[in-house]
């Protein structure tokens, strides 16, 4: 059936070049290639005519995407049908049907991903209408649309073809399931990745707080993990699995982005209660970090053992500033509690120590005993080097003893024979002798008359 529309369509080339078939082959695709381009800015002008009456910017998108595959198509119309008038092979020219069939498939499917992702951010544009599509899943729904289309055109491939599927879907499934053992975590947080990006219980810049207490501001959402900023400027990087499985608290959400703070004061019994309750609501409304809408309130939460304990409840624009107010607000309720002689209680236990248990006797013993052992065996070993001094300063004074009578001694004698020689020497009315005194040894030298020496040696 096409190929009698193309020929109706290009009778008169083939009359005029009728019994030459390769010549009207030709000159049909020449008449293709140069009227392609003008039958395809004819028809978009005229579909361009038709968009100028819309209110949307889609439809032009549209029209301009389109206009590569209109002129492709017309100019592969052409070749096929001129190539069937010159009867040519039957193997080349279903050859060459099918290649541009083939091309055909390839030129459109790139058409239909171009305008499944212009749509899919048209729709995106529009998430206030439409909460199904928002701006952070994009990408999965532009991946599953590309998924989608590709398959569908290798089907028509493998058909055009006449290639059978079976045993490629069944290579394919076994193969699937080779990779689904092999990749079972990655394959979990891409599915867990999916899911957060379909469901999006949080968006960038949102803090949130998991159930393990891990908080911080989401810095990125990606099919395989999330990254938050910590308050510490720490990136965290947290697989979408285990984000799929734990409890988040998005901190961000709920009508407003707006993060109420609970802070917990007690005052002391007896304390006038309308005049805390006055000095409270002043700081929370003079503070430059808390919110005046909504108002803070003041609540008297319970009777506690030592206080009255009451619960600010203020409001910051935003989580990241939780830290710095809940500082401001807590510093100016000390400083001004100080300035009104308002007392906030305080816990304050003594202690007294009546005796050491039983049980604390038994270490102390056994430490005294072995401090006594420890003083017994020093004594004991001390003993023989007592004794041995001892012996030897008894030795030492008796030595000291001895000399000193030797010495005696040895002077009483020096002195008895000093006496006798001079006692001789006097009756015989001698010179005076000459004495040489060296330690305990005397020497005398004796002149007579008749000039003799006589040398006594002592």
């Amino acid at each position: 059936m096409d190929t009698s529309i193309n020929q109706h369509l290009f009778q008169p080339v083939i009359q005029a070049f009728a019994g030459h078939p390769i010549m009207q082959g030709g000159a049909v695709i020449l008449i293709t290639v140069m009227l392609a381009s003008t039958l395809t800015w004819i028809i978009y002008i005229l579909l361009k005519q038709i968009t100028r009456r819309t209110n949307t910017y889609l439809d032009d998108r549209l029209l301009n995407v389109a206009r590569g595959p209109i002129y492709y198509s017309l100019m592969m119309l052409g070749m096929s049908t001129g190539i069937r008038l010159m009867q040519l092979s039957p193997k080349f020219t279903e050859f060459s049907m099918l290649s541009f069939k083939t091309l055909g498939v390839v030129i459109w499917t790139l058409f239909f991903i171009k305008v499944a992702k212009i749509l899919i951010k048209q729709l995106a544009w529009l998430s206030d209408r439409h909460q199904i599509i928002q701006p952070q899943t994009i990408p999965l729904f532009d991946n599953f649309s590309k998924v989608i289309i590709i398959v569908i055109a290798l089907y028509i491939t493998f058909d055009i073809w006449t290639i059978d599927m079976t045993a490629w879907l069944a290579s394919a499934g076994v193969i699937g399931i080779a990779i689904g053992f092999a990749a079972k975590d990655s394959l979990a947080n891409l599915f867990s990745g999916a899911f957060i990006l379909a469901d999006a219980p949080y968006k960038i810049n949102d803090y949130i707080v998991l159930d393990d207490g891990t908080r911080g501001k989401v810095t990125h959402i990606g099919l395989r993990s999330t990254r938050l900023l910590t308050r510490d400027d720490v990136e965290i990087t947290i697989p979408n699995s285990i984000i799929g499985n734990s409890q988040i608290t998005n901190q961000s959400g709920g009508p407003h982005r707006k993060f109420r703070l609970r802070v917990a004061i007690g005052v002391a019994y007896g304390s006038d209660l309308d005049h805390v309750q006055t000095v409270l609501l002043d700081l929370a409304n003079t503070d430059p970090y808390l919110c005046e809408k909504p108002t803070p309130r003041l609540r008297l939460r319970q009777f506690g053992a030592s206080s009255l304990d009451y619960e600010l409840l203020c409001w910051v624009d935003d989580p990241e500033r939780r830290g710095i107010a809940l500082d401001s607000i807590n510093t100016r309720i000390y400083k001004r509690f100080a300035q009104e002689n308002i007392e906030i209680p305080y816990t304050k236990q003594d202690v007294y120590i009546k005796e050491f248990p039983n049980t604390l006797d038994a270490p102390f013993s056994e430490l005294t005993k072995q401090q006594q052992q420890s003083a017994t065996l020093e004594k004991t070993t001390q003993a023989p080097f007592a004794e041995l001094e001892k012996s030897t300063q008894t030795q030492r004074a008796s030595l000291q003893v001895s000399n000193q009578h030797q010495d005696t001694k040895q002077d009483a004698k020096s002195a008895q024979l000093e006496a006798g020689l001079e006692t001789a020497l006097a009756q015989q009315h001698p010179p005076p002798p000459l004495i040489n005194k060296s330690h305990n040894k005397y020497r005398t030298i004796l002149h007579s008359n008749n000039d003799n020496d006589y040398h006594v040696s002592l």
